[in-house]
């Protein structure tokens, strides 16, 4: 569904709120918001939308971050268990080098 866009009397073009969520809070989980958007500057609805905002994306990078490092850690095993069983040419000349500079 296209986003119905509007410009403001400053020339900014911004979004306009198109879809609705709903949602049944108690008493005083709505004051605190109250108090909190108050708090902020800010209208109870802009306060509840930026928040729930945040904490999505919030949650989405920390999905994002935590499949990146399972499969690093995958990839890293799998590396660990195709490595050759013998030091290749490169390795056996580091290794003499070492030995050269820090065994005298």
């Amino acid at each position: 569904m296209p986003v119905a866009e509007h410009t403001t009397r400053t020339g900014i073009r911004i979004a306009a709120r198109v879809e609705r969520l709903e949602a049944r809070v108690t008493r005083e989980a709505k004051a605190l918001c109250q108090k909190a958007a108050s708090i902020q500057g800010c209208t109870l609805t802009d306060f509840i939308v930026t928040s729930a905002v945040e904490a999505a994306k919030r949650a989405v990078r920390e999905n994002d971050f935590m499949e990146l490092t399972y499969r690093d850690r995958v990839a890293f095993v799998e590396a660990l268990l195709k490595a050759p069983t013998l030091p290749n040419a490169k390795l056996r000349a580091a290794a003499k080098r070492h030995a050269r500079m820090f065994q005298g």
